[in-house]
């Protein structure tokens, strides 16, 4: 998979595509996909790299979604539980059972929340990753060595999907060449063309070079979620705001807050959300806020206020309490929410359904929605593009539909799971030059020939890119990424042919970006 050659069919292509899709993240991914594998042609455009946006800063989870089922909104619930039975099975590399036990502390909690997961698992049906039951006290306590034991009365377990987001993403983006699409990232769309009035493609700007392209398309699909409004006011500058943005922060802290494998889940904080402890990656990432936003960015950050907020709804949970300078990394989405009609409501009631608009001029627009639908998100968009476009209707294929590095039995605890067939390549590419065998960090198990193997096969471009979304150092260690920051530019540079200055330039801008990771 490599940019340069994606760069050189656009400039030589003397077609229509039937599908543009604007945005990398995974509303434009699951759009691309789908599209792709019903062999339309399709191009998908990103302003900046793959999923640099909201689709990497989640809590790593595939979940159905308890908090929506004590919302009432049972059809979201039912839709996420059985795309995550489909995710689990097309992408078991990357997509994993988690187990969560939810501590309890007041005599009603066992009951309320026992029930209530048995609904979550009935929902489930056939897909589901494992019954939820009743723990006493002190299996709760062994399930998780660290949690407050004051006043515990015993707990409940059940189980949900935990993944990599980012490297989900990038296995999405090589699906997508495989099945004959043309991912480009660090193409920004700065226009939309239109014949008479109606939507005819997009001018998009190769970010790296300055080149401007026109690309002519069928049908235009605007998925860039935080930033759909953006590409709306593009096709009509008069037209009403779709998303209502809000900020989710997570911190990433030591294992030693939470040993085992068990994740927590804390159903009531003070701002009517639920609180996450998950281990992940050999961290655990606490999280997440829910504070609404005025405007979009690819970098927010994330308020103090937030961060004293998850160290103390935690310490309320546990024994071994968290601090300011335990965190390793603090990280900041954006929540692309579909904005209600009504004013005044708080972003934590605002369903994380999906919308699709098709506006007068025929631009598609989807809204809204989660990485656990981003399949059906994608499915629901296609159909609807498809009649706007007048295409041949053709039938889904994605609910079976393997993911690039599928692979079925893998060891849980293998460092190079998340690469899925492709790490035997990866392993031999090591093997022929022990320099690519050696560790980046003495902090984190990342390896020099990783950044190589990004670079080649994952189209990254720049020391984010790798840092960030390819081996996830940023958001695990923050400080240790800084310290990586130089060797990663050196290989880089090295593959690609760029300069010493280009080096120099990268690991400046970098340990810029990389320092609001980190707290005061």
């Amino acid at each position: 998979m490599n940019r340069d050659d994606m760069i050189a069919k656009v400039a030589g292509y003397d077609d229509v595509w039937d599908f543009i899709v604007i945005g990398g993240g995974a509303s434009g991914l699951g759009v691309a996909i789908e599209a792709s594998s019903r062999g339309y042609s399709c191009i998908m455009l990103d302003q900046s790299d793959f999923a640099k946006g909201t689709s990497s800063r989640s809590t790593k989870l595939i979940h159905g979604g308890v908090r929506y089922l004590q919302q009432g909104d049972v059809s979201l619930v039912i839709e996420a539980l059985h795309e995550r039975g489909l995710l689990r099975q097309n992408a078991p590399h990357l997509v994993s059972n988690q187990c969560f036990v939810v501590p309890s502390y007041e005599w009603w909690d066992g009951p309320f929340y026992r029930v209530g997961l048995k609904v979550y698992d009935v929902m489930a049906g056939k897909l589901g990753l494992g019954p939820s039951k009743r723990l006493s006290k002190e299996d709760t306590v062994s399930a998780i060595p660290n949690v407050r034991t004051n006043g515990l009365r015993g707990g409940i377990i059940y189980h949900d999907g935990q993944f990599d987001d980012a490297r989900l993403a990038i296995n999405l983006v090589q699906t997508l060449a495989e099945k004959g699409g043309t991912p480009i990232n660090y193409m920004k769309v700065t226009g939309l063309l239109k014949a008479g009035n109606m939507v005819s493609g997009v001018i998009a700007r190769d970010m790296e070079t300055g080149t401007e392209h026109h690309i002519y398309g069928r049908v235009v699909i605007n998925a860039t979620g935080v930033f759909v409004d953006d590409i709306l006011k593009m096709d009509d500058p008069d037209a009403k705001d779709m998303v209502k943005p809000s900020q989710g922060i997570h911190l990433v802290v030591d294992r030693k807050f939470l040993p085992g494998d068990t994740a927590i889940m804390v159903p009531h904080t003070d701002d009517g959300r639920v609180l996450f402890a998950v281990p992940w990656l050999g961290k655990v990432v606490l999280g997440t806020t829910d504070t609404p936003v005025d405007k979009a960015s690819l970098e927010p950050r994330a308020l103090d206020e937030e961060v004293e907020f998850i160290l103390k709804t935690a310490g309320q949970y546990l024994e071994k309490v968290p601090h300011r300078k335990d965190v390793l990394s603090v990280f900041a989405g954006l929540r692309p929410l579909a904005a209600p009609p009504e004013g005044g409501v708080p972003t934590r009631e605002i369903s994380r359904s999906h919308k699709v608009l098709v506006t007068p001029s025929g631009l598609v627009t989807l809204a809204g929605g989660k990485w656990t639908t981003y399949r059906k998100m994608g499915e629901d968009t296609v159909n609807k593009a498809a009649l706007v476009a007048g295409l041949d209707e053709r039938p889904s294929t994605t609910a079976n539909l393997r993911i690039h590095g599928w692979l079925k039995n893998i060891d849980p605890d293998d460092f190079f799971r998340s690469y899925g067939s492709d790490m035997i390549a990866l392993r031999r590419l090591l093997q022929d030059n022990p320099y690519l065998g050696e560790k980046l960090d003495p902090s984190l198990p990342i390896l020099k020939g990783q950044v190589l193997w990004a670079v080649r096969k994952e189209m990254a471009r720049t020391v984010e890119d790798v840092l960030s979304r390819r081996t996830r150092s940023l958001i695990l260690d923050a400080r240790a990424s800084i310290r990586m920051a130089p060797e990663v530019a050196k290989i880089m540079a090295k593959e690609l042919r760029y300069s010493r200055r280009w080096q120099k330039n990268q690991v400046k801008e970098y340990t810029e970006l990389a320092q609001g990771y980190l707290l005061d």
